[in-house]
């Protein structure tokens, strides 16, 4: 890659790594301070995947509308707007009532549907095909992060200011964030076409148009199951800690934060590796079956596991767990023309979240009925290593652009 465009990636993952990050740790503040908001309001901790779940139904429906909107107002002005929305959802979850905590998670979701696909749109736009899947891989490090900045950052707002504190102290954090990346839009919103139309076809489109493609059908479908164990183990480790293995919620979010660290060391491996192999649908498929094998092990915690032991397993679990999504969505990059990216990209994640709004509610209710979060983990590991031996034995995945596209 040449010096310039090298350093243009550079700008571009910098501006959409940061701000991603940020609205993940918006979305992840509720889970981890669950088991002390909880007390207040009277709420079994264990509901608290409802809370992901309604997020992810706002991410689902303003992922499938967002491609029009990245084309005419530009990548950067949407990601800016996507973070006023995570901040002033996790500001109003402070409000302390369930009403406005309902309303706090729709504005949060509506706000996380279309990062992923403006961001998308820009590195497709400027990453050269020989480095995507690493490029896309180090610009989907974000989530993890937002993770260990949830992980590490919110308990100790908690100690500090209390809950309620701590969602606006993050609140605050993303408004900075946004007015801190406004010199990016004159390097990136170049390419605005003001007369496009914000809505193509219906609005299922961009799901048909993924689904249609026989390259993405399989690893599209196969991300909801992965993505539902990733987001079982974001929202529920914290509580799963506290409540069932009685470890402090500062400990607590502290391996969750080790876990989400590892996750962003994965991303960049398996994206590298991806690119040395040339077959991103095996890379894929192995990710599934060693999640599998980790997610068991978590599903074993009990009072005789070491707190060190538990930290390897958690970022054991992270490194493959959490490290499979830029190489999907290197794949969606390259399976499609340019233009169409934003809208593919928005399409594939309705999919991905469907599995996100899906496993949290289903986890906590077997939590519930089991008095136990093993069974949740041993259900969604299965789900994994399925879709993960369907990937392994299924076709190669084609690249049907050029190297210079």
């Amino acid at each position: 890659m040449k010096t310039s465009a090298a350093t243009t990636v550079s700008c571009a993952l910098a501006a959409t790594v940061s701000m991603q990050a940020m609205a993940t740790m918006a979305g992840l503040t509720v889970p981890v301070f669950a088991t002390v908001a909880a007390e207040d309001l009277g709420l079994d901790p264990n509901n608290i995947g409802f809370y992901a779940s309604i997020i992810f139904i706002g991410a689902m429906t303003s992922s499938l509308l967002c491609g029009g909107f990245v084309l005419r107002y530009g990548a950067i002005r949407i990601s800016q707007l996507c973070l006023m929305l995570a901040a002033v959802g996790i500001a109003m979850s402070a409000g302390g009532t369930l009403t406005i905590l309902v309303l706090s998670a729709i504005v949060l979701g509506i706000g996380v549907g279309p990062a992923t696909p403006a961001s998308s749109h820009i590195l497709a736009r400027h990453t050269p095909a020989h480095l995507r899947s690493l490029v896309f891989s180090i610009k989907q490090t974000a989530v993890p992060i937002g993770g260990v900045l949830a992980g590490s950052i919110v308990p100790i707002l908690v100690v500090y200011f209390g809950w309620r504190g701590a969602a606006i102290g993050v609140g605050v954090i993303c408004f900075v964030l946004i007015v801190l990346v406004q010199p990016a839009r004159r390097l990136f919103d170049v390419d605005l076409r003001p007369r496009e139309r914000l809505f193509h076809g219906n609005i299922i489109s961009p799901l048909i148009l993924v689904l249609k493609d026989q390259a993405l059908r399989g690893p599209v479908l196969a991300s909801a199951a992965y993505s539902g164990l990733q987001q079982a183990f974001s929202v529920f480790l914290v509580t799963f800690l506290v409540q069932g293995l009685d470890m402090d919620l500062v400990r607590a979010g502290f391996v969750l934060a080790v876990a989400q660290g590892a996750g962003v060391v994965g991303r960049i491996l398996w994206g590298a590796v991806a690119d040395m192999v040339g077959n991103s649908r095996r890379v894929l498929g192995g990710l599934g079956l060693a999640s599998t094998c980790f997610a068991v092990a978590v599903a074993s915690f009990d009072s005789t596991w070491s707190f060190g032991g538990i930290l390897w397993v958690s970022a054991a679990f992270g490194v493959t767990a959490i490290g499979w999504n830029g190489v999907y969505l290197a794949e969606i990059a390259r399976v499609v023309p340019y233009e169409q990216v934003g809208r593919a990209t928005g399409g594939a994640l309705f999919v991905t979240f469907f599995g996100v709004v899906a496993a949290p509610p289903f986890f906590g209710l077997m939590a519930t009925m089991t008095g136990s979060y093993s069974a949740g983990f041993l259900v969604l590991a299965t789900l994994t290593c399925v879709s993960g031996l369907i990937l392994i034995r299924g076709p190669k995945i084609r690249a049907v652009l050029s190297s210079e596209k």
